[in-house]
Parts: C-alpha cells; sequence; structure tokens
C-alpha cells in the first residue's frame, strides 16, 4: 500500500498564493468540487485508530478510500487505498447503502471545491491543491506519494516547498477533524 505524504497549511490570501505560484510558472487548475463522506466503523473507533473510511464523488465518479494512521508527528503522511467504484454507481449510493448494511454509519460529509496544481523541487512533482473547505476555509494542501524507502526525502521535499510559498506552520488534522472540532467547539 503506497504512502501519502502530505502538509496542509490554512491559508489567509488565497489570490496572493495563486499569485505566488504564477510567479513561479506554476499553473492553478479549475475548480473540481469534491464531496467525501466518511463512515464510522461498526466495531472500531477510526477517531482513536487515527484511520478514515470515506466516498469521495468528484463530478459523475466516485471513489472509496481508506487511509491508515498517520505515521508520524510533523506531517500527514499515511498509508492510503483508493478505489475507483463502477461507473453504475456514480454518487456512491450503492457501495454507501452496502457499508450500511454491514453496520457502518455516516459520521459527516467534507464538502470542498479543490484547485490543483503541481510544484517541481529537487526533481519531484509535488502535487498541490487549493482547497475552499465549507464550514473551515481555504487551505492548501502538498502531497507525494513514496514507498517506505522514500518517505523521508518526500517529507524534506514537500517541507522545501512549503517554506518556500511561505506558508506557515502544517495543520495535521484532517477536514473531517477539524469540522468535527468546530461542531464541538473545540
Amino acid at each position: 500500500m503506497p504512502i501519502e505524504v502530505e502538509q496542509k497549511h490554512p491559508v489567509a490570501d488565497a489570490a496572493a498564493l495563486v499569485a505566488e505560484l504564477a510567479e513561479r510558472g506554476v499553473a492553478v487548475g479549475p475548480p473540481i468540487v469534491q464531496a467525501d463522506q466518511y463512515f464510522a466503523h461498526p466495531c472500531r473507533d477510526f477517531a482513536t485508530t487515527d484511520e478514515a473510511l470515506r466516498i469521495r464523488t468528484v463530478g459523475d465518479r466516485s471513489f472509496v478510500t481508506y487511509k491508515g494512521p498517520k505515521l508520524d508527528a510533523t506531517t500527514k503522511s499515511r498509508r492510503e487505498l483508493e478505489l475507483p467504484l463502477a461507473p453504475c454507481d456514480p454518487d456512491g449510493v450503492g457501495f454507501a447503502s452496502l457499508l450500511a448494511a454491514l453496520g457502518f454509519t455516516v459520521v459527516l460529509s467534507v464538502h470542498k471545491t479543490r484547485r490543483p496544481f503541481v510544484v517541481s523541487c529537487q526533481a519531484m512533482d509535488v502535487h498541490g491543491a487549493l482547497d475552499d473547505v465549507q464550514g473551515l476555509g481555504t487551505f492548501v494542501e502538498l502531497e507525494l506519494s513514496a514507498d517506505d524507502s522514500g518517505l523521508d526525502a518526500a517529507r524534506r521535499v514537500i517541507a522545501a516547498v512549503a517554506a518556500e510559498l511561505g506558508l506557515g506552520p502544517s495543520e495535521r488534522r484532517s477536514y473531517l477533524e477539524l469540522l468535527l472540532a468546530a461542531a464541538a467547539g473545540k
């Protein structure tokens, strides 16, 4: 299972970040609307095990994604497995019904508009996204995929890109965790 090495940063001025990227020759793509429906396991607490199971819908396609526990204290590096759902289940409702039949319950849905970009650094293409998350605000995510042997290099490259862009402190909590904390007043 590949490891997703990711850092997320709150963004106070999205227009300034887009301008900074443009100065570096990086084009920010058109907006993509994503809806992520997160599920609770019937027999274990994903909040305790630091795992996640979601169905992501983008346009007329859906994907089921499992994310394992975070692997370090500074990034959101974790093992991730993502599979496309069948074209006959474009909104993931069929798969969500299967999960419900197995005892999974919906925790929350996260809605965001994502604008992707790619930044090259140290011979690696870092995938970025400028996310406007309903109920939270704007964030930028920087991500690389790695295997165990490339994990430290990927972390260093992402940290270098974040520093070059002046992004400030990272946020390790997922959008789901941030929304749940906001709802609980934390």
